[in-house]
Parts: structure tokens; sequence; C-alpha cells
């Protein structure tokens, strides 16, 4: 069989469980039985007068019973007619009693005419009445007008040629009572007329209950046909009771007893009571020969008709009036039947060429294809669209094969479809879709050219109807999305949901046992600075040159990707090298190679840009999880930034252990500031002429359990990339406590008479943030009620990442509140000088790696000189941090420095011992000017003399504590 042909082939269909034979067999045992009893006479003459009589009349019975019951039972639009076939077979059953009290009980013959006549003579009227329910009604009047004629002309014909054979000379009374001969006219006109309706029924009936309505039909044929036998004169008078005559009408009594059960056996639903009856599937290529014989049925009666009056014309008989008038009406109703039928099908012919016309009309103005293939796969008919979609003329395509033009790798689906879907049950499944490749159109460069195709396939006569449709373009954006789902959009790189998901595949994959597939963590150093400085279209032109470097220097079968702003990474896959060292030195290999490619020049509009890159390489080591081998790869890259950048880093378990570590100092953070065990401290500021406490600077620190107070610097990690952002948001808010906390002590301390100013250091960053606003800050300084000239904000943080301009903006608006603002960590950092131009700045404080080697350098104490010189002309106090020794405040207040603080004076102080010291004039500053006087500094920070006598060289140290450990002080 061709490939169209097993497409296109019908599998055959499961078979259903039959309905169980148990009641045809019963059924045909009684009727068999009684009909071989009545063959051999019963035995006896008087069981044969029981069986003939009272046994018919029990069969009767039983049918009415049934039928009864069943409409009783089941309502439905047929319940009607089995009533009225429940009447009929009653009225069967009475007249057989009547009959059998005659013969078996009074033992007389039965008189003509009798009661049991009239019983007989009214089984006819119910059964006819109960046809027509049955009966497919027309929905026309003409339909009723052509469904009368029909059955006149069964009737007529029957009529005509009974008459001409019988009737006719029954007609004639011979010395017979009108009653009689009216009797027995009655018979052979009823059974006519029934005749007629079972004819008509059997041509009309309808499509439920199907087997219910044949069985019906089938028994009232039986017993019409014995009723017609009874009639003949031949028969009449030799029938005796139970001869084999009456098997024929026990039969028929049988048959409508088990009627109206058929179709539950059969599964047929009633409409009324449930779903729609599902239509039996008609096998294609059958002809409907019921509709056939549906049409020929008029003309069979007028042959039937004609016959009656030829045999009276050939037996030389005179024709018969009766025989004459109903050819007459036959004939009319023939002709007016045939006018009917002849504007019926005018009106059909103009309705279905309407039909036609818009139908094609639907067809050839679709946009779809629409293709009919026969069963055995070849296309029969192609519409005009085919030219637009396919670029191939319908006319090209009718006669090819339809396989032949379905893409060789899509050829299997479809054909498993297909026959899926013809042996599927229609109702359940009236259409499909199939999508695949359809040749379109000439071969471009020795190629085919193939398009995407969506059918909705439905079933037509074996074969298939076809509605396709270019779904290309659908496909292509359905892909595209896909695509951008997983790359990275402006690299066009893998992104990390791909990464991730490849990392899966080696990580737990086939290839779980190649120990040595590592991942590259890469980021790029600098990168920020290149979108600050040039610009970020700049950035990203970098960002694509890299993604483009990466991608080329990795091998064909590893995986570069973007994992996100300047980060990249890349999976290399192992060769299943066990040696350690081998594996290490191969991919360290490749990490080196990468590094040094992406650290060469980018060329970026007409300039050199140069970045580098810190890697991060980590193994799939046995027991890895995907997320921890990107994690081990991101720390071991995170270590080499922190290293110098521009390195390879192998991961290490240390490493995970320095996390925890920072997890631990983050957890301690904030339960410390969750529970408050933060403590301000204040160390004064000294005026190096005089020895004055001119203001106090507020620091910070963390008690902890052991009674140890730490400097921020000891507990906060905050990652120069933003890594611990959860740490930098608790930075944020210990530096709102300790502003609010001072602002707070300060104010305290004001109204208690000492009104002195207090520094608070913060971060330019921090001055940014929108928590310490001009108007947060008034509004801090109002709720305590300390005046805004008593308070002085460090600048702690020259960043040249930071906006200049937004934060001279911020610094005005506070020193017009009275805010004073001092620059911290003067002489460090290449951007002090630019924040002393433009900043508006009231002290100078000099970083502590100026004064420490003040004293020994003359470079150093020449550079410290230029710079309080600088601050001195713009109109700046100057305030040295870290003053330590007695020697670093004489060079200091030499050079024109105005202030200091540090160990020389005193430490950070509680705020007790700050009261104290308060109260007291001032701290004793070394003075060499006068002979035989010397200033000793005790430890305390209080000044302790040792004599009169004492020279310049009795200056003590005082013992000097760590700047980032103190004692806790008595509370």
């Amino acid at each position: 069989m061709s490939a169209p042909g097993a497409m296109l082939s019908r599998p055959p269909a499961p078979a259903g469980s039959p309905p169980s034979a148990v009641p045809q067999i019963v059924l045909a045992v009684l009727c068999g039985g009684y009909a071989l009893g009545a063959a051999l006479g019963w035995g006896s003459h008087e069981l044969a007068l029981i069986m003939g009589d009272f046994g018919l009349s029990f069969a009767a019975l039983v049918a009415a019973v049934s039928c009864g019951l069943y409409a009783r039972r089941h309502r439905s639009r047929f319940r009607p007619a089995w009533l009225l076939f429940a009447v009929s077979s009653g009225m069967a059953g009475l007249g057989n009693g009547v009959w059998g009290w005659y013969e078996v009980v009074e033992r007389t013959s039965v008189p003509s005419p009798s009661p049991a006549d009239f019983c007989f003579l009214l089984f006819a009227p119910p059964a006819i009445v109960g046809l027509l329910v049955l009966a497919k009604r027309p929905v026309t009047r003409a339909g009723w007008v052509c469904l009368g004629l029909d059955s006149w002309l069964i009737a007529g014909s029957l009529l005509t040629l009974s008459w001409s054979l019988a009737l006719a000379h029954t007609a004639h009374f011979q010395g017979r009572s009108v009653a009689q001969s009216a009797l027995s006219l009655a018979y052979p006109l009823l059974d006519i007329v029934l005749v007629s309706m079972v004819l008509a029924l059997h041509f009309r009936r309808s499509s439920v209950h199907r087997s219910a309505i044949n069985t019906a039909v089938a028994a009232l044929a039986l017993t019409v046909l014995c009723d017609a036998l009874f009639s003949s004169p031949l028969l009449r008078e030799h029938y005796r009771s139970g001869q084999i005559l009456d098997a024929g009408w026990f039969a028929g009594s049988m048959l409508l007893a088990y009627a109206p059960w058929v179709a539950r056996r059969a599964g047929e639903e009633d409409p009324d009571e449930g779903a729609p009856a599902a239509r039996r599937p008609q096998p294609h290529g059958s002809r409907p020969i019921t509709g056939s014989l549906a049409a020929l049925t008029p003309y069979l009666a007028a042959a039937v008709c004609t016959l009656g009056i030829l045999t009276n014309v050939l037996d030389g008989r005179q024709i018969d009036r009766v025989v004459l008038f109903t050819g007459c009406t036959v004939v009319l109703a023939l002709v007016v039947r045939q006018g009917i039928m002849l504007l019926d099908n005018i009106t059909l012919t103009q309705e279905l060429a309407q039909k036609e016309n818009h139908f094609r009309s639907l067809v050839q103005g679709s946009s779809d294809v629409i293709m009919i293939a026969a069963p055995s796969g070849v296309l029969r008919y192609v519409s005009p669209a085919a030219a637009g979609v396919y670029g191939r003329d319908a006319e090209e395509l009718v006669g090819s094969e339809l396989a032949a033009l379905i893409h060789p790798e899509d050829l299997g689906r479809v054909v498993h479809e297909v026959r899926r879907f013809l042996a599927a049950d229609p109702q359940d499944e009236p259409t499909t879709r199939i999508e695949c490749r359809f040749r379109a159109g000439e071969r471009r460069a020795g190629a085919d050219r193939w398009l995407n195709v969506e059918s909705t396939v439905n079933r037509h006569h074996g074969g298939l109807i076809f509605n396709s449709r270019d779904v290309t373009e659908r496909v292509r954006l359905q892909a595209q999305l896909q695509h951008n789902a997983s790359h990275d959009a402006l690299t066009d790189l893998p992104n990390r949901a791909l990464f991730t998901d490849r990392v899966t595949q080696a990580v737990t994959g086939r290839r779980a046992s190649d120990h040595d597939t590592a991942v590259l963590y890469i980021d790029l150093d600098g990168f920020k600075q290149v979108n600050d400085t040039i610009g970020h279209q700049a950035g990203d032109e970098l960002l694509v040159q890299a993604a483009r470097r990466l991608g080329e220097s990795v091998r064909s079968g590893d995986i570069a990707a973007r994992l996100g702003g300047d980060e990249f990474a890349a999976l290399i896959t192992g060769d299943g090298t066990r040696d350690r060292a081998a594996r290490e030195f191969r991919i360290l290999e490749i990490a080196d190679r990468l590094r040094i490619k992406l650290s060469e020049p980018y060329r970026i509009d007409g300039r050199d840009v140069r970045v580098a890159a810190s890697i991060g390489v980590a193994f799939a080591e046995p027991g890895v999880t995907p997320a921890g081998l990107l994690r081990n790869a991101d720390l071991a890259m995170y270590r080499a930034k922190q290293a110098g950048k521009g390195r390879v880093e192998l991961y290490a378990p240390q490493m995970q252990d320095e996390v925890a570590h920072r997890a631990e100092l983050a957890t301690k953070l904030r339960t410390a500031l969750h529970d408050g065990a933060f403590a301000l401290l204040h160390q004064p500021v000294v005026e190096l002429a005089s020895g004055r406490v001119t203001a106090v600077a507020a620091h910070a620190r963390w008690r902890s359990a052991e009674g140890i107070l730490f400097t921020p610097a000891e507990f906060l990690r905050v990652g120069d990339r933003g890594r611990l952002t959860a740490d930098g948001d608790r930075a944020a808010e210990l530096d709102r406590w300790q502003l609010e906390e001072a602002v707070q002590q300060a104010a305290v301390r004001h109204r208690a008479g000492h009104q002195i100013p207090v520094a608070v250091r913060l971060s330019a960053r921090r001055l940014l943030d929108r928590a310490l606003s001009p108007k947060g800050v008034e509004t801090l300084l109002t709720r305590y009620g300390l005046p805004a000239r008593s308070l002085v904000l460090e600048l702690s943080e020259s960043d040249p990442r930071l906006p200049l301009d937004d934060l001279e903006r911020r610094l005005v608006a506070l020193r017009r509140l009275g805010v004073r603002i001092a620059l911290d960590g003067f002489g460090s950092g290449h951007a002090a000088i630019g924040a002393l131009r433009r900043l508006p700045i009231d002290v100078l404080r000099l970083d502590r790696g100026l004064v420490d080697g003040v004293v020994e350098s003359s470079r150093l104490h020449k550079i410290t000189a230029g710079l309080l010189r600088i601050a001195g002309d713009l109109g700046m106090q100057s305030v040295a941090d870290g003053v330590d020794l007695p020697e670093q405040v004489l060079a200091l207040r030499s050079m024109g420095c105005t202030h200091g603080m540090g160990m020389a004076f005193s430490g950070p102080l509680d705020e007790a011992r700050l009261r104290r010291a308060l109260t007291r004039t001032s701290y004793p500053v070394p003075d060499l000017a006068g002979q035989g006087r010397a200033v000793v500094l005790s430890g305390r920070g209080l000044p302790a003399r040792r004599g009169a006598s004492a020279g310049p060289d009795s200056l003590v140290h005082p013992p000097l504590r760590s700047n980032s450990e103190t004692s806790v002080p008595p509370t």
C-alpha cells in the first residue's frame, strides 16, 4: 500500500459487546413449539381447540400487557403508538377469547356475524393509527399530501388486484345477508389499509427506535398475511382452530410483545429521556437503497393497479366499476403526486444551485486552502487559494499524492494523527487539527521551500477534507519568543534561566560522573566607570563585544551565558579526566585565556576602552547541586575581585566558611539593632592653642556579650558591588540611629549648659538618602530642641561615582539651616581636591595617615603644612585626627592646625566621663617655650604634673589604647 493509502486507510473499529441472545432464543422456541404443535394437531381435537382459541387469546393479551407496560414506564413521543398497539392486541385477544367460548365452552359453531368478528374488526383501526404515529412526520403540507397519496396508491392498487381476484365474487350476496357480505368485505379492506400503512411506514419510518419499529412492522405484517389467508374462500371453508395458520397469528402477537423492548436491549436511547440517539454511521460508498425503493413505491403501486385491470381484460371479464373507479383514482393520484414532486424538484434544484453558488463563492474566495483527498491519498480538489498560499496553481496540485507534499520529518506524525482520527467516533471527534510543513512554490538554490501549515481535517466519503492556512509567520514568532525567553536581549547569549538548566543537565544528567566539568563565573572590572564616564550606550557596546569574544573563545561543546549586568558565565564540560591536578590545569588554562581575551582593549566610538576580568572557577564535585555549583563559582569570583581584580581564583571550601562567618556577623548585627546593644561615645575636639574643648565627635560602638565595644569597621561587611544589600540597609539604619542619638544627647548637654557642637560622621552616599533630606534634619533638630549651629555633619567618603552636583545642592541646603559641614579624611583619596573646590566646607579634617608621620617625615611635614595653609587661606577650621603624641601636637600647631583629637587629649568617652571633662576648663597642651616646665598628659585624659624641675625630656607618653577597642565604661 502506498504512503497516502496507508495514511487514509481506516483502522478496524473495535467491536462492541452484542446484546444477549436469550430473549430471541426464548421467542423462537415459543413460536417454533406452537407451530410444531399446530402442524401435528396438538395430539387431540380438544387440545387443538384450546390452543387455537385461548392460546391465541393469551398471546394477544401478553402483547397488550407488554406494550401497555412499556408505554407506562417510558414516556416518549412514541408512547401513544405503543398504547394503541396494546389496545389493538387487547381487541384481538378478546376476539379469540369469544371465539374460544363458542367452540370450547358451549361446543357450538361460531355464528356469522358474531361478537368475535366485531372485536377482530376493531383490531385494525388502532394498529393503523399507531403506525401513523410511528411514521416519520412530514414537515410541510406537500409532505402530508404526498403521504396520503402514497397510502392511497398502495391501498388502491391492492384493492384493484384483490377485487379482480376475489372480492368481486364475495361482493355478490348469493343468498347471504347484508351483514355477512359486509363482514366478508370488511376483513380484506381493513387488511388492505393495514398493509398500505405497513408499506408506507417501512419507507417512511423514523430513525429513532428503528429496531423496535421494524419488529412491530414485522409483527403486524405477519398478522395481516394470516388475515389475508384466512379471508381467502379456499382456506376459510376448511379452517379449523389449532391449525398451522394459528401459528402465524401467535408469532405476530409474540413479536409485538417483544417489539417495544428491542430498543432498550440494542442500546438505542430515547431522545426525550436522555441524550440524542447516535446515528449509526453509514458505510462509505453505499447507496441509500430504502430511499430508492421509497421513490419507486408509487410507480410500483400503479403497476400493480394496471396488472389488476389487465387480469380482468385477459380473462375476458367485463371491467368492474369498482376496478375502473379505483384505477382512475390511482392514476389521478399518481399524476397529482408527480406534479407535486416536479414542483418540489424545481424548488430544490433552485435552492441547490443557490447553495452551490454560495459554497463556490466561499471556497474560491476563502484565504484558506481547501483540499479534498480521496481514500487513496490523492488530491481530488484544491481551491484557487493555493496559488496565493503555496505559490502553486490548484490544477497543478490536483492528482498529486498528499504524502509527497508533506515534509518527510512530519509525515510519520501526520499519518499517526490521521489514523487515530479515522478510528475515533465521528460524534465524539468530528474534526481534528494537524500542523506540518508543506512543500510550496519552486525550489530555491536547489532546495525545497517549506511552509508551516495548520489544517482542520474533516471526514468526507472515506477521504478527508483539509482546510489549511499558512502559519509560517506565527511559527517564526513563537520560535523567536521562545528564543527571547531563554537568551539575553542585548548580547543574544543564553540567559541565566537557560544556563542554569544546562548546568542542571550537566550535574544531574548522564555526564554527572564527569567531575572535571566546571563553571566559570566572570565579572568585568571597571565596567561601572565606563557607564559613568562615556555613557550607557558605550557600556552596552562593550558588553556586546565582550559577549562576542566569550562566545568565540569557548569550545563548541561548551556554553557561554550572560547572567545580568556585567556578569557572564561559561560551562566547560569535562573529558572524563580523573587526575585532579590535570583537570585544574586544563580549566585554569581556559579561564586564563578568557581573562586575557576579555581584558584586551575594546574599540568604542573611536577610542580604546579597557576593563579587566575577574573569573571564579568551581568544579562539579560529587554531591554538589546546580545552585551550589553556581554559588561556589560566584564566591571564587568575589575572592578574585578582593585579591586585586583581573585574576582567576579557584573555589576552596574555606570561602564558604567566610560567607558563613559574614552571615553570622550579619545575624549578630541584626540582633544588636533589634535589642539596642549599641552605645554612643564622644571624643573631645580640642583647640591646640588653648586646650579648650570646642566640639565632640560622636562614635557608635557595638557592645558585645563579652563586654567589649567594637567599631563599625569590625562588624559591617558591605560589598563594593552591593552584594550584601541587607547589610547595607542595616548600615543605613545604624547611621540614622547614630545621628538621632547624637542630636538627642547634644540637646540634653545643651540644656545642661554645655553648648558645644557635636560632629556626626556620615558617608556622602548616606547624605543623598531621602531619609537625611534637609527637611528631615530640620525636623530632627526641632524635635529635640538643638540649634542647627550645634550640629556638624562630617563627609566621610569621597566616592568619585557619586553625582557631585546632587551632593553640592544637598550640602548647600543643609548650610542654609545652620548646619556646618566638615570634610573628613582630607589628604587621602583622589577626589578630595575636587570636593574641596566645589562643596561648601566649613571644617577640614586631616586624615590620620598624614598625622602619624608628620614628626618623622620631612616630606609628609611639607605636604601637611601645605594642606593646612590651603585650609587657612579658605577660612576653614582644621582638625587633625589621630593626634596621639605631644610631639604631634607641637608640630601641628606650628604648621597652623587649629584643632586636634586623639589620645594625646582623650579617647572616646561615655556620657558620664564626658560631662566631667566638660566641667573642667581645658586640657593641658605641651609647651616647650618656657624653661623648666613640662606638661605631662595622663592616660585617663586628665592633666598631671610631675614637678617644676622636670625638663622637656620628662614628657611621659600616656598609655595608648586601640581606637577600635575600648573597655566598657561603668554605667
